[in-house]
Protein backbone atom coordinates (compact mmCIF):
# COMPACT_ATOMS: atom_id res chain seq x y z
CA UNK A 1 0.00 0.00 0.00
CA UNK A 2 1.12 3.47 -0.86
CA UNK A 3 0.26 6.30 1.06
CA UNK A 4 -0.94 9.45 0.60
CA UNK A 5 2.34 11.63 1.91
CA UNK A 6 4.17 14.01 -0.67
CA UNK A 7 7.94 12.20 -1.49
CA UNK A 8 10.96 13.74 -0.41
CA UNK A 9 11.59 15.09 -4.27
CA UNK A 10 9.50 18.00 -3.72
CA UNK A 11 10.98 18.89 -0.95
CA UNK A 12 14.20 19.06 -1.78
CA UNK A 13 13.34 20.83 -4.89
CA UNK A 14 11.83 23.54 -3.12
CA UNK A 15 14.38 23.91 -0.07
CA UNK A 16 16.37 24.48 -3.42
CA UNK A 17 14.49 27.01 -5.11
CA UNK A 18 13.91 28.59 -1.81
CA UNK A 19 18.04 29.18 -1.12
CA UNK A 20 18.01 30.21 -4.65
CA UNK A 21 15.92 33.33 -4.38
CA UNK A 22 17.06 34.03 -1.27
CA UNK A 23 20.64 33.85 -2.47
CA UNK A 24 19.63 35.94 -5.27
CA UNK A 25 17.75 38.64 -3.17
CA UNK A 26 20.75 38.78 -1.15
CA UNK A 27 22.73 39.48 -4.12
CA UNK A 28 20.39 41.92 -5.61
CA UNK A 29 20.92 43.67 -2.12
CA UNK A 30 23.81 43.52 -0.83
CA UNK A 31 26.01 42.24 -3.90
CA UNK A 32 28.34 44.54 -5.96
CA UNK A 33 25.90 45.50 -8.36
CA UNK A 34 22.89 45.61 -5.48
CA UNK A 35 21.12 48.69 -4.56
CA UNK A 36 23.04 49.47 -1.32
CA UNK A 37 26.04 49.64 -3.90
CA UNK A 38 24.52 51.64 -6.46
CA UNK A 39 23.52 54.18 -3.40
CA UNK A 40 26.40 54.82 -2.52
CA UNK A 41 28.20 55.49 -6.10
CA UNK A 42 25.02 57.67 -6.56
CA UNK A 43 26.13 59.79 -3.49
CA UNK A 44 29.59 59.49 -4.55
CA UNK A 45 28.60 61.06 -7.79
CA UNK A 46 27.33 63.91 -6.13
CA UNK A 47 30.04 64.78 -4.03
CA UNK A 48 32.14 64.47 -7.09
CA UNK A 49 29.97 66.67 -8.68
CA UNK A 50 30.04 69.48 -6.34
CA UNK A 51 33.70 68.95 -6.73
CA UNK A 52 33.76 69.53 -10.08
CA UNK A 53 31.82 72.21 -10.31
CA UNK A 54 34.15 74.03 -7.18
CA UNK A 55 37.28 73.07 -9.42
CA UNK A 56 35.37 74.45 -12.31
CA UNK A 57 34.78 78.01 -10.90
CA UNK A 58 38.26 78.30 -9.67
CA UNK A 59 39.20 77.41 -13.11
CA UNK A 60 36.94 80.17 -14.52
CA UNK A 61 38.22 82.92 -11.96
CA UNK A 62 42.36 82.02 -12.73
CA UNK A 63 41.40 82.48 -16.42
CA UNK A 64 39.36 85.41 -16.23
CA UNK A 65 42.71 86.65 -13.62
CA UNK A 66 45.50 85.42 -16.83
CA UNK A 67 43.05 87.08 -19.17
CA UNK A 68 42.75 90.72 -17.19
CA UNK A 69 46.97 89.98 -17.05
CA UNK A 70 47.47 89.30 -20.52
CA UNK A 71 49.06 91.39 -23.45
CA UNK A 72 45.82 91.85 -25.16
CA UNK A 73 43.61 93.21 -22.38
CA UNK A 74 46.08 94.89 -19.52
CA UNK A 75 43.85 95.54 -15.85
CA UNK A 76 45.94 98.31 -14.24
CA UNK A 77 44.10 97.86 -11.08
CA UNK A 78 44.77 94.28 -11.20
CA UNK A 79 48.77 94.75 -12.13
CA UNK A 80 48.59 97.16 -8.62
CA UNK A 81 47.03 94.68 -6.62
CA UNK A 82 48.91 92.07 -7.84
CA UNK A 83 52.52 94.01 -7.14
CA UNK A 84 51.56 94.80 -3.70
CA UNK A 85 50.99 91.20 -2.48
CA UNK A 86 53.27 89.33 -4.25
CA UNK A 87 56.10 91.70 -4.59
CA UNK A 88 55.58 93.90 -1.51
CA UNK A 89 55.66 97.17 -3.60
CA UNK A 90 54.28 100.23 -2.68
CA UNK A 91 53.98 103.68 -3.82
CA UNK A 92 56.10 106.79 -2.73
CA UNK A 93 53.31 108.52 -1.08
CA UNK A 94 51.98 105.53 1.46
CA UNK A 95 52.76 104.87 5.06
CA UNK A 96 53.42 101.36 5.65
CA UNK A 97 52.08 100.67 9.44
CA UNK A 98 53.08 96.91 11.06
Amino acid sequence: MRSNRPGFGPLVFFAVAFALSVYFTFAAVQGDYGLFQRVEIEAERNTLDLNLAGLQAEIDEMENLTKRLSDDYLDLDLLDQQAREVLGLLRADEIVIR
